[in-house]
């Protein structure tokens, strides 16, 4: 006897998953004594979304928009491990500019992991996740929470630093885009002074964000965007410094491998937003593309006590 009345369509396993983007990095160099390239994460209120919506009789795995490749060999890799079929559709929105040193391929490629296993019903914790994206490109830290340090070449996180107070960043934009994947090709020859150089403002930030220093973090990011202009040259790094100073800035963070920079400042200051409009305003004359963003905080992210990093 065929059941009347309203009959409930079968659910199909969907997942979905998010990441956060940076506004560049904080500090991007490499440690003594093989070390290792590392960079140190800044995390902004800029979003790549997912969902993976399972197809079981459509034979294959498709990606929207299809230009995210990468994305779609993660999923690819992810059935592979796996080792049942796996089909379906992989949907991609994001708010963060791409080729810019923003973490957008990052967080395309995390939030891929979390969405699929999410429809799969299997576990992705961190270490999975690194060791899949290990095998696709270079990595920004942005599956942790928090100011984090990162090995993006290895694709391994060295240490949690902590959380910091929300700040504004005006940003600018010089203009195309840089192949992160080519651009980590490239041999970076750091001196042993320089290697040493960025240990000691390794561990100034490690100091700095427990105790919520944005002064000194400013100072080192400043710094670390001073060092990496022989590596990707920003014409606008001095200018930039100039409006920082004039507006009283904490300092200037850039996308090492990408082609931003910005102008830090504190939000919890009264002055913020007057501050944010007067380094718009200067930053407009500078270059063409303006634009203003938020650093994330993370409550209840701590670094571990007594953690000394050139030996992580």
């Amino acid at each position: 006897m065929k059941r009347s009345g309203n009959v409930t369509p079968r659910q199909v396993p969907t997942g979905t998953g998010t990441a956060f983007g940076t506004f560049g990095e904080l500090l991007q160099g490499a440690l003594p004594e093989d070390g290792g390239d590392f960079l140190v994460t800044l995390p902004v209120a800029r979003w790549s979304m997912a969902a993976f919506r399972q197809e079981p009789g459509s034979g294959g795995i498709s990606v929207r928009p299809p230009h995210k490749k990468k994305a779609l060999r993660l999923v690819c890799l992810i059935a592979e491990e796996e080792r049942r079929p796996v089909a379906g559709v992989l949907t991609l929105n994001s708010a963060i500019p791409e080729g810019k040193g923003l973490a957008s391929s990052s967080a395309d490629l995390v939030a891929t992991a979390r969405a699929v296993a999410k429809a799969l019903g299997t576990p992705m914790p961190p270490s999975r996740i690194e060791r899949l994206l290990a095998r696709i490109e270079p990595t920004d830290g942005v599956l942790y929470p928090g100011i984090v340090a990162f090995h993006h070449r290895a694709v391994r996180l060295r240490a949690v630093l902590g959380s910091l107070p929300a700040m504004t960043v005006v940003g600018v934009d010089e203009g195309g885009a840089v192949d992160t994947v080519a651009h980590n090709r490239v041999p970076k020859s750091f001196s042993a002074v320089q290697s040493c150089e960025y240990a000691r403002l390794l561990d100034r930030l490690a100091d700095a964000v427990p105790r919520h220093d944005l002064a000194e973090v400013g100072r080192v990011a400043t710094r670390s965007a001073l060092m990496n202009q022989p590596l990707r040259y920003k014409r606008s790094l001095e200018p930039m410094l100039e409006i920082c100073r004039e507006v009283g800035g904490l300092g200037v963070a850039v996308g090492h491998s990408g082609t931003t920079l910005g102008v830090l400042l504190d939000s919890r200051d009264p002055s913020s937003t007057r501050r944010a409009t007067e380094a718009a305003r200067a930053c407009a004359e500078l270059a063409g593309g303006v634009a203003v963003y938020r650093t994330l905080s993370f409550p209840g992210v701590h670094a571990p006590t007594a953690e000394r990093l050139l030996t992580a």
